[in-house]
């Protein structure tokens, strides 16, 4: 309830500030106005009326601009008769040419919002494709997700994540192209859409990640020469088999899961390594599964290495372990909901990577869903 009142009020504040700024050129044209009529005519405030339509242009729409200026424009002659020898013609001239002006900055940033509007309505729904919302439970495993972009205005990036409910347990896969722009984003749904399509028949995790190495080398082998060294993918692949009370991981290169039982804190570093996607023919085809005890009420998270490697700022990393402690009986969406609160609080407010995590929790048998 405190969060909900807190977003609540944070709302309020940017509702009150957005409001002021709408109405800003109209209390410059009041204030500027009440300036020129209060002080002597020497010192002339009239002549800073074609700042409001000129602020105007950067929040408001063509007619109300024009509108603005023609007020101004009125304003201006009834200063002039109170005032007499303002210069008053120069005065509207000036008023009236920024008005046009501003009118047609107006009309071209209104352009440039329609266009950004219908950009950010495609990359929401790719986004939805490459990572699409995951059920609350599957089978005996609770899941949530999480992904924020390292830019406001960005919606998709080189993470990745996807779970799928197979004959051979709970699959869970997170990871990060190495790259930047559409080729690592084309990478990501590359390697994603491999995995929904494999996770379902391929018996042993081995397999499966050998699948999602001869994607990724394809992929790689399709796009331009100068782009290729960029395209390889750390990767992790969990398997929770149902009833099992364990949990398969390979790990590719990719930063170690942390799990929480009964208080205590594991990072569940790999035995032994296992060769990121589409660097085989480079270090090898080598593969290792480790097994660790996953028992109803263990938690674990999986994330990307925005997480771990989010700085303050003197650059000391995130510690990530010592904040798991602190958060071990949190459900999965209410730590990754703390998680991204307590990122952004750590770096100051800015993100300098994408943040891709996912928070598994294993649930008796028993228990049934509401």
């Amino acid at each position: 309830m405190r969060s909900g009142g807190h977003r609540s009020r944070h709302h309020r504040r940017r509702g009150g500030r957005r409001q002021a700024m709408l109405l800003s050129p109209v209390l410059v044209t009041v204030l500027v106005a009440g300036l020129a009529i209060a002080t002597p005519r020497e010192i002339a405030f009239s002549r800073l009326l074609p700042a409001a339509p000129a602020l105007a242009a950067a929040m408001w729409p063509v007619i109300p601009t024009v509108l603005l200026g023609v007020t101004c424009l009125l304003v201006m002659l009834g200063i002039s008769l109170v005032h007499t020898d303002l210069g008053t013609p120069y005065t509207a001239a000036a008023i009236a040419a920024v008005t046009l002006a501003a009118a047609y900055a107006s009309h071209l940033r209104l352009q440039r919002e329609e266009t950004l509007f219908q950009v950010r309505l495609v990359a929401d729904a790719a986004q939805k494709v490459l990572l699409r919302p995951l059920p609350r439970r599957i089978q005996d495993v609770e899941v949530a997700s999480l992904y924020r972009a390292a830019q406001e205005q960005a919606r998709i990036g080189g993470d990745f994540y996807e779970a799928a409910d197979t004959p051979y347990g709970v699959r869970l896969l997170i990871g990060d192209v190495r790259g930047k722009g559409l080729s690592a984003v084309g990478a990501a749904a590359a390697v994603t859409n491999c995995f929904r399509e494999n996770a379902y028949d391929q018996p042993d995790l081995k397999g499966l990640v050998r699948r999602l190495q001869t994607t990724m080398t394809r992929y790689s082998g399709a796009i331009p020469a100068d782009d290729q060294p960029e395209h390889f993918a750390t990767a992790l692949i969990a398997e929770i088999p149902r009833g099992s009370g364990l949990v398969r991981i390979l790990n590719c290169g990719h930063p170690p899961p942390v799990l929480v039982r009964g208080g205590r804190i594991d990072v569940l570093e790999p035995s032994h390594a296992s060769t990121p996607l589409n660097l085989a023919a480079l270090l090898g085809d080598h593969y290792h599964v480790d097994t660790v005890h996953f028992s109803p009420g263990d938690r674990m998270l999986l994330y990307t290495d925005g997480v771990s490697e989010t700085r303050d700022r003197t650059g000391a990393f995130f510690p990530l372990p010592d904040w798991t402690r602190r958060h071990d009986t949190a459900p999965p969406r209410e730590l990754l909901d703390q998680l991204h609160t307590d990122l952004l609080r750590y770096s100051g407010g800015r993100l300098d990577d994408d943040v891709a995590a996912l928070a598994v929790r294993c649930l008796d048998d028993s228990v049934q869903e509401h």
